[in-house]
């Protein structure tokens, strides 16, 4: 099942590991591999960047980032070859995507010059950057008749177990998920209460906004790194959320409730 229908789908700048992913998925599908190993994969290249930057290695670490938003592609492709959704792995993925981005901004700052407060500041930043594009992502996804629906528009309680996992593992790991994102989702919501009431978003508005979506980010972060411009990553994702007044401006303006 795909995440999107046909006329819904639009060129995500931030899903460039896509390719990647789905060859992967595809050499494991009739393994005993499940989506759940390869989030731990991708969660193992994402501690390789992190080491790679510890130890001065920007072009190596640039490297483990976008391999690491590859295999990323690839759980999910690999739970919809297998018809396996699971919540387990949505959230355990979530979780896995804040945890590295903190340790890599934790370990920019502590290879160069940049603050703590600064860089906590920028990683902030980027956390609110990607809620607004899964804001407006899983709401396009809701409405898109036979789309993927595993991703709520709001998430209150945590949602019955699919076959095959088990309902308390849902449950913990949906209230790691609250705690960990809940914050950023109740600041994005409160900026555009009206957004999930709007029918769809057009394809040029949703390419637009996939400059926030991870995959993006990293991209820059990857470039940024083998280029010597490690002291200037947390100022440009500082620098970079006011964007986010920009895109929630122009969804009001031409795309109203």
């Amino acid at each position: 099942m795909s995440k999107l229908t046909a006329q819904d789908k639009f060129l995500d700048l931030s899903d460039y590991g896509r390719p990647f992913g789905k060859f992967f998925a595809n050499q494991l599908k009739n393994t005993r591999f499940t989506p759940i190993h390869v989030t731990l994969l991708f969660g193992i290249s994402g501690l390789i960047a992190i080491y790679c930057i510890l130890t001065g290695n920007y072009f190596a670490a640039g490297f483990f980032i976008i391999l690491k938003s590859g295999i990323d592609a690839a759980d999910g492709e690999l739970a919809r070859l297998k018809n396996k959704p699971s919540y387990v792995g949505r959230y355990l993925d979530s979780v896995f995507d804040i945890v590295l981005n903190f340790m890599i901004f934790m370990a920019i700052c502590y290879v160069s010059k940049t603050t703590f407060w600064f860089t906590l500041l920028g990683f902030i930043g980027i956390q609110l950057q990607g809620t607004l594009y899964n804001y407006y992502y899983v709401i396009l996804r809701n409405k898109s008749v036979g789309g993927d629906a595993t991703s709520k528009i709001f998430e209150y309680k945590s949602p019955r177990a699919l076959p095959g996992e088990s309902q308390k593992s849902v449950d913990i790991l949906f209230k790691i998920y609250t705690v960990v994102y809940g914050v950023f989702d109740k600041i994005i919501h409160s900026l555009d209460k009206e957004a999930y009431k709007v029918k769809t978003f057009p394809n040029w508005f949703m390419t637009l906004l996939s400059v926030y979506g991870l995959g993006f980010q990293l991209l820059i972060i990857a470039v940024m790194l083998p280029m010597n411009l490690i002291e200037y990553i947390v100022p440009f994702f500082i620098a970079y959320t006011l964007f986010i007044f920009v895109l929630i401006g122009i969804r009001k303006v031409l795309f109203k409730a």
